[in-house]
Order: C-alpha cells, then structure tokens, then sequence
C-alpha cells in the first residue's frame, strides 16, 4: 500500500470566503482514504494565471473552477489539462463555453419541460456595417414587427440577453410602448423576450453540486444580501422532489457538477425560468445561513470526486430524448430521466463512499464554523462587497446566521 497525494485546484475569481472555509476544514480533517491499495490524502493550491506549454503536463486530479465562463486563458488552459492529465473539472468548460440561455431552454422543452414563451429578436444595432455583414443584411434581414412578437409572447414580458450574464439587461416590460423603448436601447445585445409569470405566489433556487441539492425560496424584492431567505416549510415533500429532480435533470443534461435552477411557482405548475448558471453565487454575503451547506456539499463531491479519479463524461444527450415520450405528466418525465443522471454521477456510489470516509465531516466543519477563523474570512469577503462603517455591522450579521445553521442543522443535509 501507498501512499498518495490527489491535489485540487482551486481556479478563483473575486472568491474570498469559501476557498478559505474549503481550505481549513479539509485540512482539519487530515483525511487518509484506504483506495484501491493506496492511502490517499489530499493538497489545495490556488491556481496562478501564467503562460503556459501546451505540452506540459500538470499535477492536479481535479479542478474546482469559478472562473472560465469569463476569462478565456484559464478556461483554455482547464481544456488543456484534461485532454493531456485527465484533470476532471467543475464544470464542463466545453459546455460552459457553448451552452448559452437560448440551448438550455430549447432541450429543456424537448424534454417537456414547461419553460414560458420565448423568442429571440436579432439586435437593434451593430458594431459596423461594413464588409460581408452589410451584404448579408442587405440580402436577408427584414423588417419584423416587434408589436405583433410581443403580442405573441404575452404581458408582462422580460427582455434579456439570450446568452444570459448575472441580471445584466433584464428588463420587465408591460406593454408595447416599454418594449420598444427597451429594444432601442439594447444595443447589440441579441435578446430573448419571454413571457412573464406575473402573480406567482413562490420563487425558489435550487443549488446543485454532484448529486446534492438544496431548495431556498429566494426573495427578489430584498436587499442582496437578504435574498436568500432563511424561510422553512416552503414546499412539501412532493414539491421538493420535483424541483430537485429538474435540477437534477439540467445539471446532468448539461454535464454540470455545480448550478443552480431557478423556478416559480404558480397555479400549481412550478415554470423553470433561468438554469444556465453554472458558477452560481458562493459567497457568504450572499449564501449566509446557506454557506455552511454549500461548503460542505464541495467538500464531500470533491474529494470523492479527486479520491476515485472521476473521469470528464461526454453528455450523452440521446439518452435523455429517448428516456421521453408525448403525453407524459412532468412526473412520468423526471421519473424516466433522474436514473441517468443518477448514473451519471454514481449517486449510490457516492453516498457509500462519504458514509465510509467522510463520517466525521459534519463534526469537523461545524467545529470551525464556529470560530474566529471564520468569522475573519466572513469579514474578508463583507469588506471587499461593503461601505467601511459597515463592514463590521454586516460581518456579525452573516456570522450569526452562520451559526443559525450550526444550531438548526448542524449536519449535512440532501
């Protein structure tokens, strides 16, 4: 027997609270996993931005990325190292790269799922006129009549970039006259405009990572910081597993490991509106109560993950089409789809292997919840977000719901 070093990497945007709160605790747990023959043991290192030998080959068994759906010389380098290293990656950066809005919404509903009307409607402008793009629009573009696609689509409607972008130019529209005063001032943005389910009584994010799940209702008039509520008893045990099901269901369509679905509910139908997020938001200032679960969650997918040198699957779509049939319930679809995507990520396999080596997980995390050293990285992440005369106000905030979750939860929850 061995002994062996798996090593993650942590490929890092503006994150300051989780990577250290990932950190710590992993490096508490001290882990030495029997595997196979060997012991394996873990190391975390933050990747540095440099160039880089094509050829050279790294020493990462995973990636944990928060970083490649915007900055092109680390998604490139990520490609790099699972062609060469086998490195498996959080998420898939080829499907990252190329699943926009606009692909999302259109498997979905081939899968039945009841995804609110939508167009798409070329841009107002562009950049320039010149060369093959005046011929082409010359030859082939005509005039449409954005009155009548509105009418189509229905009021209240929300114009947004296909390829979406963390609420960047979303507009709620209520009639003709806001639509074409958003379409001209949307630039050269290509938009969606999409039917909007005005009156819903409930809207809920629903956190993936691996084969875990957590339901929060979200409240989008509150503050930033409030928006994830602290709310229990939302949903009853069927609407929880419906909800967890599509997420379920999109992340393993789409081969992503980390995302989050947003749904609304209404007359009894919850309507997925916006599931392309595979990078959702990870920080305290935002998470608060939720933050333990999700560090949590990462750890446990993560070091099963890098422990049985989890291979980067190809997503398989067929699987899925054929798993359908017309006419079946919303039920009977998920029902026929969740077992692939429980193969996908070896859900049983998983579970056994976190009950065997990662008993003392929950013991050990809420032990550093608890301390000074988590409170100062929630103080990191509310001084780089907050006004100075408050950062102090907003870091006991967070801290505290922190401990909400140590005192109410206080184990890992599914």
């Amino acid at each position: 027997m061995a002994d062996v070093t798996r090593k993650i990497g942590l490929s890092l945007g503006a994150d300051i609270c989780w990577p250290i709160a990932y950190t710590e605790i992993l490096n508490k747990l001290d882990l030495a996993i029997p595997w196979n023959g060997d012991t394996v043991r873990f190391e975390v290192e933050r990747l540095k931005i440099d160039p880089f030998d094509l050829e050279e080959h790294v020493p990462h068994h995973l990636v944990i990325d928060r970083l490649t759906h915007w900055y092109n010389p680390r998604r490139e380098w990520i490609k790099k190292a699972i062609l060469l290293d086998d490195v498996y990656v959080f998420n898939n950066p080829w499907s990252v790269q190329s699943m926009e809005k606009l692909t999302t919404y259109c498997a979905m509903i081939r899968l039945g799922f009841p995804i609110p009307k939508t167009w798409l409607i070329p841009p107002k402008e562009y950049e320039t006129w010149e060369g093959d793009l005046r011929h082409t629009l010359q030859s082939y573009a005509r005039y449409f009549d954005l009155d009548e696609i509105g009418e189509k689509v229905g009021y209240p409607l929300f114009m947004k970039p296909y390829d979406g972008g963390g609420w960047r130019a979303v507009s709620r529209i209520k009639n003709a006259e806001e639509l074409k005063q958003a379409y001209e001032e949307s630039g050269t943005a290509v938009m969606h405009l999409q039917k909007g389910i005005d009156d819903f009584d409930r809207f809920v994010r629903c956190i993936g990572l691996g084969p875990q799940t957590r339901c929060v209702l979200y409240d989008l008039e509150a503050p930033l910081h409030d928006r994830y509520t602290m709310a229990k008893g939302f949903v009853d045990d069927e609407e929880y597993s419906l909800i967890r099901d599509m997420t379920l269901v999109i992340n393993g369509f789409f081969a992503w490991d980390f995302n989050s679905c947003e749904v609304i509910h209404k007359d009894g139908v919850w309507y997925p509106i916006d599931y392309a997020n595979p990078c959702p938001d990870s920080q305290v200032t935002s998470l608060h109560y939720h933050f333990p679960w999700l560090i949590l969650a990462n750890l446990r997918w993560s070091i099963y993950a890098a422990t049985t040198l989890r291979q980067q699957l190809p997503m398989g779509w067929p699987r899925y089409f054929q798993a359908v049939e017309e006419g079946m319930t919303m039920r009977e679809r998920l029902d026929a789809l969740v077992p692939i995507v429980h193969r996908r990520f070896k859900t049983e396999e998983f579970e056994d292997f976190c009950a065997t080596h990662l008993a003392n997980l929950d013991e050990v995390a809420v032990e550093w919840f608890r301390t000074d050293a988590c409170r100062d990285a929630v103080r990191q992440k509310t001084a780089s977000l907050f006004p100075e005369h408050e950062v102090e106000e907003y870091t006991g905030i967070f801290f505290d719901r922190i401990q909400s979750w140590c005192d109410d939860e206080g184990a890992f929850t599914t």
